[in-house]
């Protein structure tokens, strides 16, 4: 008898051999190629670099920037950093964590094509589970299981996504790898330093999952509404004009906020939806990160 982490993962599968296979041949290596480098040479910097290969050091020297060149592994070490707080449980269809889940297995899946390793970090209010980076079907399949499986009680904090940060950095700080950051970025501020942090380590690519309706509220009349964090109930009219003008401000606030957040962190986060077609969310992500690359 198959499990439910076995089914989601052959499920998965099926749809990526179905849709993804030609489309995105070839591309992790090109565009998410943050692993595994071995330092090589030193080049008068140009325009087109990534100015995190700037050597500070012989820059200072002559005067002039000068970049790094490295040499990529054969073997790409990947981790997948999950946030699975109580604000992750919120949304309506699949919901922020089964998307998130989803998307990971997905990503984990493709990466591990060629032999590639795989591992992951899953983190919530109170606890945080390590699965280190291995090869083959059965690594996707304990990371598909974990992710599936329950998480704590609430807590009656919001989540330290600094903290979740640190903790990838200091798990990942033996091998520069390829970071993927997965979370609705809901949580205590101050987390865009040690973002930035682990993108000065690491090839970083961020993932910030958001339902539909923490963009635009929907207008449904009295209700109770929960925070998703701390558990705090309150009862709202929906159809207030002054607080859904009220609401609609806070989001664009909360918006500008994020991407100020990362700016500072040097990262471009990829914003999806649970309302929107996975897979075809993973092949516009890939094809983005290609064109900034260019």
């Amino acid at each position: 008898m198959t499990t439910a982490p076995d089914r989601l993962l052959r499920r998965l599968e099926w749809k990526l051999g179905r849709r993804l296979d030609g489309r995105l041949q070839g591309s992790y290596r090109t565009v998410w190629h943050g692993a595994g480098f071995d330092f090589t040479d030193l080049r008068a910097y140009t325009p087109e670099d990534d100015v995190r290969h700037i050597d500070w050091n012989v820059t200072a020297r002559l005067d002039e920037p000068f970049v790094r060149q490295y040499t990529e592994d054969r073997e790409m070490t990947s981790w997948l950093v999950i946030d699975r707080s109580a604000s992750m449980r919120f949304g309506g269809g699949a919901g922020k964590e089964s998307t998130a889940a989803s998307l990971a297995v997905a990503i984990a899946r493709l990466i591990s094509q060629g032999g590639n390793r795989v591992g992951a970090i899953l983190f919530d209010n109170q606890t945080h589970k390590i699965i280190p980076p291995r090869t083959g079907r059965d690594q996707i399949l304990r990371i598909t299981r974990d992710l599936t499986s329950s998480v704590t009680k609430k807590s009656d904090k919001t989540t330290d996504l600094a903290e979740m940060l640190r903790l990838a950095a200091t798990t990942t700080a033996r091998r520069r790898s390829l970071v993927f950051v997965m979370s609705d970025f809901i949580g205590e501020p101050g987390w865009d330093r040690p973002l930035a942090q682990l993108t000065h380590r690491h090839e970083v690519v961020v993932i910030r999952v958001v339902d539909p309706s923490e963009l635009e509220l929907p207008d449904l009349g009295l209700i109770l509404v929960e925070d998703a964090e701390t558990g705090e109930q309150l009862l709202v009219d929906t159809s207030d004009p002054l607080l859904r003008a009220r609401l609609t401000e806070q989001v664009g606030a909360r918006e500008d906020e994020l991407a100020d957040g990362m700016r500072r962190a040097g990262v471009d986060a990829h914003r999806i939806t649970t309302d929107q077609d996975m897979l075809a969310t993973l092949v516009d992500m890939v094809r983005r990160s290609g064109r900034r690359r260019r």
